[in-house]
């Protein structure tokens, strides 16, 4: 059971980019926390031949709340799909894609990515539309950083993230970044 100070720092406050404001974001982070384009081809562009995408678990667990609220939908099991992206050996961002069951009933094919990128095979697709972006400050308490820094090894007292929602011909799917302190670093 969490204490207090435990709970407290597994949860989250969520932002509108333009809540940002004046956070102490690190300036390699921020760019690439808010800036245009897909993520995924701008690490690429940065990294060359030196990024790698790896699924790192996939998963099917049951939907807090609060996921189903952001999904806007009831379903209780979604899948869960993490994925690192990495440039070197260094971790760069942590991904958790969360695909509730209906989705998942509507298109199967999500199941089967594998070392796929997300956001590029969705780039592809016609009657994608994806959400703004929001922004927390999630500390190594919280469940999602835990999970991120699963074999790493750094400890920093947390990450930066963003999270959006993805609907694909209406049906939704969450994305949750979370962007390691090496990134931009070669």
């Amino acid at each position: 059971m969490l204490n207090e100070n435990s709970a407290a720092a597994a949860r989250a406050e969520w932002l509108p980019a333009e809540r940002l404001g004046q956070a102490k974001i690190e300036p390699g982070v921020r760019s690439y926390m808010i800036g245009k384009g897909l993520l995924t081809d701008r690490l690429k562009d940065v990294c060359g031949g030196l990024f790698s995408l790896r699924l790192m678990q996939q998963s099917t667990a049951l939907l807090d709340p609060a996921q189903r609220a952001i999904l806007q939908r009831n379903d209780s099991a979604a899948l869960f799909r993490e994925v690192k992206m990495y440039c070197r050996e260094a971790v760069w961002v942590y991904a958790q894609s969360v695909i509730p069951d209906s989705t998942l009933n509507a298109h199967p094919w999500l199941a089967e990515l594998g070392d796929a990128s997300l956001g590029e095979t969705l780039n592809a697709i016609s009657g994608v539309e994806r959400s703004s972006y929001e922004y927390a400050w999630l500390a190594a308490e919280h469940p999602l950083t835990a999970r991120a820094f699963a074999g790493a090894d750094i400890n920093p007292s947390g990450l930066w993230a963003r999270r959006y929602r993805f609907t694909l011909h209406g049906a939704p799917l969450l994305v949750q970044e979370l962007f390691f302190p090496a990134l931009g670093q070669i």
